[in-house]
């Protein structure tokens, strides 16, 4: 079992301590990634409501999921079709 290390990270001015089993700078950097997506929507929807910006930011981040995911479904389904098509012209020869 890996050893968990605490870290503090500040999202939209709050002050959060976790612990992580990987490396704390990349829970840094996704903290400031979140950081900066909130922020650009709270500019952008005119409200300091930080549950509605929070949802947005939620949204807004699923859906970059949902993206990335059909996105390597497609390319899955690419390389496996290349897979294919190889493999009938190894048989052939």
């Amino acid at each position: 079992m890996a050893e968990r290390k605490q870290v503090k990270v500040t999202i939209y001015n709050q002050q959060y301590s976790m612990s992580t089993e990987s490396d704390t700078s990349e829970v840094e950097e996704l903290a400031a990634v979140v950081d900066e997506l909130i922020r650009s929507i709270a500019a952008r929807a005119g409200t300091s409501d930080l549950g509605r910006i929070a949802v947005l930011a939620c949204l807004h981040m699923a859906d970059q999921l949902r993206t990335a995911e059909r996105e390597l479904t497609d390319t899955q389904t690419s390389v496996n079709a290349q897979l294919h098509e190889l493999t009938q012209l190894l048989d052939q020869l």
